[in-house]
């Protein structure tokens, strides 16, 4: 989407957005398989979505995108970038949590083999997953470094678009609005496959103005998108 000179004049004066965008969907994402940084590619159903998605987000204008370098987020960012006609960059900053011994086991596996982990996630408690993986501050963390080397060269009114992960994206979210992780783990809904939240800056600081958006519910919205 491309402004004209009076539109970026007034962009200006609006505030900065950051789309966090959840990867479409993968083979293993459909068989209830825990992934973490395992790199399983877009089925073909995540590679329509992610489309979609990509001229939905074209309504916000963005100037470019940051990709997890896992491939499942860096080809919907591809997507987006493509689409929309704006530069891509990966960052590892923006990978999925490791999930240690989890990765690649179903969710009754993991339940199976590890019931009183299990009890504590669905409590929100925050630990190191599957034994040597990472916890979601650790995540928080390091999606936060991410975001500000991205801050740094995103100016007044710009929108830029973060192509990420489920665990991750909240993460990011609940620690640019000042949310604890534990609040955000049980009071937000994960993000679905190439579903959004759009986060935008104001006086007192960031703050989620939409969660869990999509391409179909922006149809609903605003009608079809050119």
């Amino acid at each position: 989407m491309t402004l004209g000179p009076n539109a970026r004049v007034m962009a200006k004066d609006s505030p900065r957005r950051l789309i966090v965008l959840r990867h479409g969907e993968t083979s293993h994402n459909a068989a209830g398989i825990w992934q973490g940084q395992l790199d399983s590619p877009l089925s073909q159903q995540g590679v329509e979505q992610a489309v979609a998605a990509a001229r939905a987000l074209a309504a916000f204008g963005p100037v470019r995108v940051v990709a997890s370098d896992l491939s499942r987020a860096r080809v919907t960012g591809e997507t987006v970038a493509r689409v929309d006609g704006i530069p891509l960059t990966t960052d590892e900053r923006f990978r999925e949590i490791h999930a240690g011994a989890w990765q690649g086991l179903t969710g009754e596996q993991v339940r199976a083999g590890y019931p009183e982990d299990m009890d504590r996630l669905l409590r929100g408690d925050d630990f190191k997953r599957g034994g040597h993986g990472e916890s979601v501050a650790d995540v928080a963390a390091r999606c936060r470094a991410g975001v500000d080397a991205l801050l740094v060269g995103l100016e007044a009114g710009e929108c830029a678009v973060i192509a990420t992960h489920g665990v991750a994206g909240r993460a990011l979210a609940a620690d640019l609005v000042g949310l604890d992780q534990r609040t955000a783990w049980i009071a937000l809904g994960g993000l679905g496959n190439c579903h959004w939240a759009e986060l935008v800056e104001g006086r007192a600081g960031w703050r989620i103005h939409t969660w869990n958006q999509s391409a179909a519910a922006s149809l609903d919205a605003h009608g079809p998108v050119a």
